[in-house]
Parts: structure tokens; C-alpha cells; sequence
């Protein structure tokens, strides 16, 4: 009976360091993120340290930016999205290569963007001038369909 307890402590405590080490780590990776609370879905903290989600962006910022009337250009993406975890690898660095600006929308975060830019799916990227939609297209692309979009919509 004594070997089974001490068993039943080395295994919880055990267990104990792994809950501990883990959230460690997630507090790590909280600090000082783009989304400016600590309150994240998991799939979201996953990203926090992808170099192809780097430019996140804030639905106020985003809606500050399209109604600048600057040219504005907008990925909106969930980070559960099987299809958005094809096409994100492809989507930024053709827009790091071609120099254009993507600012990045995390609908799993703020929800409220499906029905503020009327969205059906994701991935979706909209390309926005004087403050009006200008072409959109959505579902996963291949790298062909991206830098066409932006030669022929966006650095036209």
C-alpha cells in the first residue's frame, strides 16, 4: 500500500510539472502579443510566434484604416481554418516579395467581422480604396491566383 502511494505522488506531482511547464509557456507567449488581452483561444496562441501571422491587426484598426480611404488590404483568416493554414504560407510571403501590405484579421477572435465585412468563408482576402471594397476573393489560392490578385487589383 505504501509503494502504491508513493507511486500515486511521484505521478501527480509528475502531472503537477507538466501543467506548470505549460503554462509557463503559454504565459511566454502571451506577453506583449498583437491582440492586447491575455484571453486567446488556443489555436490563436499556437500563431503568436508563426512568422506568417506578424501582421495582425485590431478590428478598430482595421476599420480606422478603410475608412482613411487609403488603399488597405485585408486578410481575414481563422487560425482553426484548414484552409487558411494552406493558403497563409503562400498569401505573405508573395505580399513580403511584391511589398504590399496585408493586414491580417483573426475572425476566431473577433467574431464581429464576419457580419461587419459581410463574410461567407475563410481564408478571405479584400482589397479596399477610398473607403469602398474594391475585389475580394475567397477559399484557398494557389500562389498564382495571390500574385495576380495583387499585380492586377492592388499595385495596379
Amino acid at each position: 500500500m505504501k509503494k502504491l502511494l508513493i507511486i500515486a505522488g511521484v505521478v501527480l506531482a509528475i502531472f503537477a510539472l507538466i501543467v506548470f511547464l505549460t503554462n509557463q509557456s503559454q504565459d511566454e507567449k502571451l506577453a506583449n502579443n498583437p491582440y492586447g488581452t491575455d484571453d486567446l483561444n488556443p489555436a490563436t496562441i499556437d500563431q503568436l510566434d508563426d512568422e506568417n501571422y506578424q501582421n495582425i491587426a485590431l478590428p478598430e484598426e482595421v476599420d480606422e484604416q478603410i475608412q482613411s480611404g487609403d488603399p488597405t488590404t485585408v486578410y481575414f483568416f481563422s487560425p482553426t481554418c484548414q484552409y487558411c493554414q494552406q493558403t497563409t504560407p503562400v498569401l505573405m510571403p508573395v505580399a513580403d516579395d511584391m511589398d504590399v501590405e496585408v493586414l491580417q484579421y483573426n475572425l476566431l477572435e473577433f467574431e464581429q467581422g464576419w457580419s461587419d465585412y459581410a463574410l461567407e468563408a475563410t481564408p478571405t482576402l479584400v482589397h479596399y480604396e477610398d473607403g469602398q471594397e474594391v475585389a475580394r476573393w475567397t477559399g484557398a489560392q494557389p500562389k498564382e491566383n495571390i500574385e495576380q490578385f495583387f499585380s492586377e487589383v492592388v499595385k495596379k
